[in-house]
């Protein structure tokens, strides 16, 4: 029996007709071409298995993903930014929420109110963690068991606190296959809207050059991180990425 491929999960965020300087948005036609790839590559099963996953909860995941996915059979992982859910404009409510649990989409924390992990003391994590996870529970009537880490930050507190909030898989940004099963942390690759079809496509190659060049960049975008701190790598990351007015830091990969 042959084993399952490695998984290569794969981070969107905003989708828009059109797209947007903001590499954070993916043109909604852009994301379609995406789904074509990631079908053949499925049903060839040559080296890595294509899984979808959103962050945040914005409405256009209802909007514009959850059809597109429908449409090819496919389902996704969609974490959400609980305490932004029905309050915040431009994002989902409980109704949109139980709609893709209903249609059978895996259903994520992203923490209550997006602040990145590491900065929040022992009070804080248990609202962005348990807080989050107990709401979903009883908004969604089903058990929440994973979490995606808020511009990808932990440190092995938050790794402890996860844990004790009942999570049994934790995402993070690191861009890298997963072997099947595999373990509590799990790597993804942020898609850009200025990558392109034939970039993506790369990633699928048997050599896995691309892939691994991007692990590498990972871990030396993490020690910048360390070296400058969060505010002066926050102001870097804006302007390299085109930010939007209005957006949150939090998502700063």
């Amino acid at each position: 029996m042959r084993k399952p491929l490695p998984r290569l999960y794969l981070l969107y965020h905003e989708l828009r007709p059109g797209g947007s300087e903001y590499s954070y948005v993916t043109g909604t036609d852009q994301f379609e071409r995406h789904l074509e790839l990631y079908l053949k590559e499925r049903a060839e099963k040559a080296v890595l298995w294509p899984e979808v996953t959103f962050d945040d909860g914005h409405v256009s995941n209802f909007e514009y993903a959850a059809p597109a996915l429908a449409a090819r059979g496919m389902t996704a992982r969609f974490f959400i930014t609980v305490g932004w859910t029905g309050r915040k404009a431009g994002y989902m409510g409980w109704e949109e929420l139980r709609s893709l649990h209903e249609a059978g989409h895996v259903i994520g924390a992203h923490g209550w109110s997006h602040t990145l992990l590491t900065h929040c003391d022992e009070d804080g994590l248990k609202l962005e963690l348990g807080g989050a996870r107990r709401e979903l529970e009883d908004k969604l009537g089903t058990a929440i068991t994973t979490m995606s880490l808020p511009g990808g930050r932990y440190n092995r507190r938050v790794l402890g606190a996860c844990e004790e909030a009942g999570y049994r898989e934790i995402y993070t940004s690191a861009p890298q296959a997963e072997a099947v099963p595999h373990g509590r942390l799990v790597g993804r690759l942020n898609i850009r809207g200025d990558m392109t079809l034939d970039w993506i496509s790369r990633l699928f190659e048997p050599d896995g050059k691309l892939l691994g060049g991007l692990g590498r960049q990972h871990r030396m975008k993490s020690y910048a991180k360390a070296v400058l701190g969060d505010v002066l790598y926050a102001k870097l990351w804006a302007r390299l990425n085109r930010q939007e007015a209005g957006a949150d830091e939090g998502q700063m990969q």
